[in-house]
């Protein structure tokens, strides 16, 4: 099953190499719709906008879908157009490559073109490892000629032989930190654009030029290796979630046909096949019990701190740590369609999305890069003929410029705190399908609440019972009530302890009870309207009813053809969590509304307990879809939480959807925005707490990025700024505000 992700906007540029995500799929499966290739080199928007804007002119491609944490372009097309869309991508200096899966047609010519940032000089694992040994022996030797030709610089400047040699040493550091950049550089030059590496390119060729290698050595070195370093902490938002494909077990022993217990992988296992598992095992599959007592610690899967006790016909998911006894499982999903397989899936596509803040950092970006470009040049022209200014001096502050405009750490700001902040609701059990709704989530003001399985339990229970007579009737009604397979029948038989009867003649009354003779002796298991059409009703009893109605109890009466025996009262019990819950939104200052189609007093008395105000009953879901509307012309933005089924329309008017109890629940991870997937409805609250925190965060780093950079730009204009402290804003304001973006992952 495929979870349903809103549509993906098309990225724009981001300008910048360093500010690449860098990731590694941790996917489920690559996009669908058309033939799947992977481009190792595509990691971030910058190089996902230039493919697109390659492929635009061409005809004939029907679709084309991005996946830029596995690295993969899905490309809907005819044969012939499909050569022309892997040529056009070849020519931007990308070199997509065929999944295993995937077929590329005949007729392919040319080489690849380009390649990835100076670290990424090698594939393993199906993706580039950044930071790789030999990655890191040729920054550490780019680096130590930097430092040499530095000192050569410092110790020999007037001894010719000595620049020589200076000179020599710098070049080969350059080439050893840069050769990758200056590829990638040449191409976005060629193609008019300017990227991160077009930038780096012209500003140490230009340094260099102007006799300042030593600096343009160390620049060039500093960089990759700054580089590097953001790239591997980039990868740790990325690949936040990436820890739960190492949760479910490679293999699993499975029952064959003869009877026996062969340990087989996971990936050959059929649904409706029996494995079993022993204490301390992970869960392999999603499965249902048929043999078996034991707790389950489901934390990886919903986000419960508490082991749940599992038995005979309970649901347990892949990835869960089984704790204190054997268990037998029927599977109920193949690997690759697990509950933790569908999370994973579901958060890499939300990764892939941009939220509202990063499309405007985009669009400013794409502004800010040229503007600063033309500043630069108009230094280097205009310094010299209106200030008096040397012109080599006029020129190396222009280079400084360059170095300046470089707007990675203002694009990487966003990316990486939406999805550290994705990973971190993910670890709770909240499902967020993109950023946007992550966003948008800190703008609620009112929540409208489902009643059953969402504040209730969604399960009815005995809640109270008590004797109308001397008699016993504790082991008569338990047995009338064992023979029906109505809901509050059940509940009265699992909540009377004893012993069953024999019952003869027994007899179901549709929508009313049921009947039969125990020890020949005839009774009634019925409703109030029963009882009462049988004139058994007391002015004492009706009291009672009254009161137990007016709680929001279902009242069942056991009767003999006289009289009125026994009272038992049955309720879908107030979920232990929805009380503070709700606490939690009103103090945050969330209004919440419940909207059930159960019966308005029982609405109103599970409300009350709740502490919620507003309690609406008897709608239908066209009438909870107006209620919505409603509120949201009231009150503001609007989230529904319901359970994903019945609940279909009022979650699609919502600003914001949430669905209860996703674990399992294909329906309820289709229909909502976000999926809770425990039936705690405090994760509403801790979802707008997350939403607000990632909105501070965002800005914190936007405002980092921005004002480094508008020192830096004055002091290079104004003042005495070199590339060095370049460099140093630059790298250093996006280490900064890609770890101040990963402080989501430990809240």
């Amino acid at each position: 099953m495929d979870i349903k992700i809103k549509p993906v906007e098309g990225a724009a540029a981001c300008d910048g190499a360093a500010c690449c995500d860098h990731a590694q799929s941790a996917a489920a499966g690559p996009p669908t719709g058309g033939v799947v290739f992977r481009i190792a080199t595509m990691d971030c928007a910058s190089e996902e906008g230039e493919i697109r804007r390659a492929l635009e002119p061409l005809p004939g491609i029907r679709s084309l879908s991005f996946q830029l944490g596995a690295r993969t372009l899905a490309i809907d097309a005819d044969a012939q157009q499909l050569l022309q869309a892997l040529e056009a991508i070849r020519k931007v200096g990308f070199d997509p490559q065929p999944l295993p899966t995937a077929r590329e047609p005949k007729g392919r010519g040319g080489e690849a073109h380009g390649h990835d940032h100076a670290h990424d000089d090698h594939d393993h694992d199906g993706g580039h490892e950044h930071g790789a040994e030999s990655g890191i022996k040729r920054l550490g030797a780019a680096l130590v000629l930097a430092v040499a030709a530095e000192a050569l610089s410092y110790f020999a400047p007037a001894l010719l032989t000595w620049q020589l040699a200076g000179m020599a040493v710098a070049g080969v550091a350059i080439w050893l930190a840069g050769l990758d950049t200056y590829k990638k550089g040449l191409n976005a030059l060629r193609r008019g654009s300017l990227n991160i590496n077009a930038l780096m390119s012209v500003a140490v060729t230009g340094a260099f030029v102007l006799g300042q290698w030593p600096e343009a050595a160390m620049v060039m070195a500093l960089y990759a290796i700054a580089e590097l370093i953001e790239a591997r902490s980039v990868d740790r938002a990325r690949n936040a979630i990436k820890g739960l494909m190492a949760l479910a077990p490679e293999a699993a022993e499975a029952r064959q046909a003869d009877g026996t217990w062969v340990s087989v992988p996971t990936s050959g296992i059929a649904v409706g096949s029996v494995v079993r598992f022993k204490p301390g095992e992970r869960v392999p599959l999603d499965g249902v019990v048929t043999a078996g007592n034991s707790a389950v610690d489901q934390a990886p899967v919903t986000g419960e701190s508490i082991p749940v006790d599992k038995t005979v016909s309970d649901p347990v998911f892949a990835g869960t740590i089984n704790q204190t006894g054997a268990l037998e499982i029927r599977v109920t999903a193949a690997a690759n369609d697990s509950t933790l397989a569908r999370i994973i899936h579901a958060v890499e596509q939300a990764q892939g999305s941009r939220a509202p803040t990063q499309r405007f950092v985009d669009r400013f970006a794409a502004i800010y890069t040229p503007a600063v470009f033309v500043i630069a040049v108009a230094v280097a022209l205009l310094l010299p003929l209106l200030g008096g200014v040397p012109w080599v001096q006029a020129a190396y502050k222009a280079l400084v410029l360059l170095v300046i405009a470089c707007p990675c750490a203002l694009v990487i700001s966003t990316p990486v705190t939406i999805v550290s902040g994705l990973a971190a609701a993910a670890r709770k059990g909240i499902l967020i399908k993109g950023g946007t709704y992550l966003e948008q989530a800190r703008l609620i003001k009112a929540v409208a609440l489902d009643k059953t399985g969402t504040i209730t339990e969604g399960k009815p229970r005995l809640v109270h019972w008590e004797a109308l007579s001397n008699s016993d009737p504790v082991a008569i009604g338990a047995s009338l009530a064992a023979r029906s397979d109505h809901p509050v029948s059940k509940a009265i038989a699992e909540g009377l302890p004893g012993q069953r009867l024999e019952v003869a003649d027994f007899e179901a009354l549709v929508g009313r009870g049921v009947q039969g003779r125990v020890d020949g002796t005839p009774y009634t298991l019925g409703n109030h309207r029963l009882i009462h059409d049988r004139g058994l009703c007391s002015t004492e009893l009706e009291t009672k009813l009254a009161e137990h109605e007016t709680a929001g109890r279902t009242v069942t009466l056991l009767a003999s053809a006289d009289r009125a025996l026994a009272l038992f009262a049955v309720a879908d019990t107030q979920k232990v969590s929805s009380t503070q819950a709700v606490a939690e939104l009103k103090d945050m200052g969330v209004t919440p509304v419940m909207l059930t189609g159960d019966n308005a007093s029982t609405a109103r008395a599970i409300a009350t307990q709740a502490g919620i105000e507003d309690a609406r009953g008897d709608l239908l879901p066209q009438d909870k879809q107006a209620a919505i509307q409603d509120s949201q012309r009231t009150l503001g933005v609007t989230a529904m939480v319901g359970d994903g089924i019945n609940d279909a329309p009022s979650l699609a008017q919502a600003d914001i959807g949430f669905a209860m109890g996703g674990a399992g629940t294909d329906v309820a991870m289709e229909a909502a925005d976000v999926v809770i997937m425990t039936d705690d409805l405090r994760r509403v609250a801790t979802t707008i707490r997350l939403s607000r925190e990632t909105h501070v965060v965002l800005w914190q780093n936007i405002a980092l990025a921005l004002g480094i950079k508008a020192v830096f730009l004055v002091l290079a204009v104004f003042g005495s700024a070199t590339m060095w402290m370049a460099v140093f804003a630059d790298m250093g304001a996006s280490l900064l505000v890609v770890a101040n973006g990963l402080r989501l992952l430990r809240r």
